[in-house]
């Protein structure tokens, strides 16, 4: 062999007795065949088989293995973002003259995709509030193919009762889809409790470290398996090894992350009920928080992600109040060892239900900092916000 092959040439070294507790990254593009025969029949491979790069490796599946077992699935699939997952479900599922059914307290982003794009392929899109579910009973008919959910809803918390959800819309033949990101598969597993797919953002907890995208979209049944394989293959749709071995690594730990925050994150919740500036903490181990029962009956734990909403006429002044935090960091996202915190505002994104309180919640994540700076923070931003809100009603007007 000449210089020039034995440089882009893969050696042969034995892995005999080469038994680490990590998982190795394999990067590659192009899987190669031993003879023709095998190229040609390599669709048979079925599809855990290995015939192109952007199909998987063998670091991408560990990662899909992992995911399928918590999940109580069959199948695993890797997308480039949480985002990807829901709306790679919603496209291998639906074809025009289809309806879904959307929760009112969905990912924005997922409602923006429905309403931009489902609706110009000729899918029929309406909503419903998830805490009524006599109301969605009223909407199933067999032209719904999929009713999705996302339980709790990431700002505004509400828990869905997804067995009677599964129940009402398996009775007209639609699948039920539900993201799962908040509570993740270690707190929850909606495939358990009659979802069809269950999607979860990796970049959140399962990365746990705020640097790398990635979402999971797992199917409870062999049926699902080709459809969603399928529409994968034609958009192009793979994620790099690098990126999978990322989250392979920060999932080790994330049991102990999010046990960690939610503790925490129930402190300062139960603390920021009683304050005069709040008017909600919506949290769902919190009895007052909506949908709170069924969380309870449902679920094994919580996240370290909750929002709160202030008493009205307090919004102005959230902004300037943030602005002090020393610990806590503004910014969207949450489930890294970062503590975050993001205003978000909700009234555009509600078609069922009228959002009742002021335009504008505040939601937090709880990260890994020293509590004690974490509670300096929180304490800061109520003193500030107190003293506006007892002074307003005096005043008469807001300061």
């Amino acid at each position: 062999m000449r210089d020039q092959t034995i440089i882009v040439s893969k050696p042969e070294i034995s892995t005999s007795g080469f038994d680490s507790l990590g998982v190795p990254t394999h990067r590659a593009a192009t899987i190669v065949f031993a003879s023709t025969a095998e190229y040609e029949n390599r669709s048979s491979r079925g599809h855990q088989g290995y015939s192109y790069g952007l199909y998987g490796t063998p670091t991408t599946r560990a990662l899909e293995h992992r995911i399928t077992l918590l999940e109580n699935g069959v199948r695993t699939f890797l997308t480039p973002s949480g985002q990807a997952s829901n709306a790679l479900a919603l496209l291998s599922l639906l074809e025009a003259g289809d309806r879904i059914l959307i929760c009112d307290n969905v990912y924005p982003a997922v409602r923006d995709f429905a309403e931009r794009d489902l609706k110009r392929f000729g899918i029929r899109v309406d909503y419903y509030d998830p805490l009524r579910l006599d109301e969605l009973e009223g909407k199933l008919d067999p032209t719904v193919k999929i009713v999705w959910c996302e339980s709790p809803g990431s700002t505004t918390m509400e828990v869905a009762d997804l067995p009677e959800l599964a129940r009402l819309a398996h009775a007209v033949g639609a699948i039920v889809g539900c993201d799962n990101t908040w509570a993740t598969p270690l707190y929850f597993k909606p495939l358990d409790h009659g979802a069809d797919i269950v999607t979860e953002a990796l970049t959140k907890y399962f990365g746990g470290h705020s640097d790398v995208f990635m979402g999971s979209l797992t199917v409870k049944n062999e049926a699902l398996i080709q459809p969603v394989r399928a529409t994968l293959g034609r958009h192009g749709i793979g994620v790099s090894p690098d990126d999978a071995s990322m989250v392979l690594r920060g999932m080790e730990t994330m049991s102990v992350r999010i046990c960690h925050s939610a503790r925490v994150a129930l402190d300062m919740a139960r603390w920021l009920e009683g304050q005069p500036c709040v008017e909600a903490v919506l949290f769902p181990p919190l009895p007052s928080s909506p949908g709170h029962a069924t969380w309870a009956r449902d679920f094994s734990g919580a996240s370290g992600v909750f929002s709160v909403v202030f008493k009205k006429g307090l919004a102005p002044h959230v902004g300037r109040a943030l602005d002090t935090l020393g610990t806590f960091v503004i910014g969207a996202s949450w489930g890294g060892t970062r503590s975050l915190v993001a205003p978000m505002k909700l009234g555009r994104d509600r078609s069922v239900t009228a959002w009742p309180h002021d335009d504008l919640v505040l939601r937090f994540s709880v990260g890994l900092e020293a509590e004690e700076e974490l509670w300096a923070d929180i304490e800061r931003l109520a003193l500030r916000l107190n003293g506006i809100a007892v002074a307003q009603p005096a005043q008469g007007h807001t300061p």
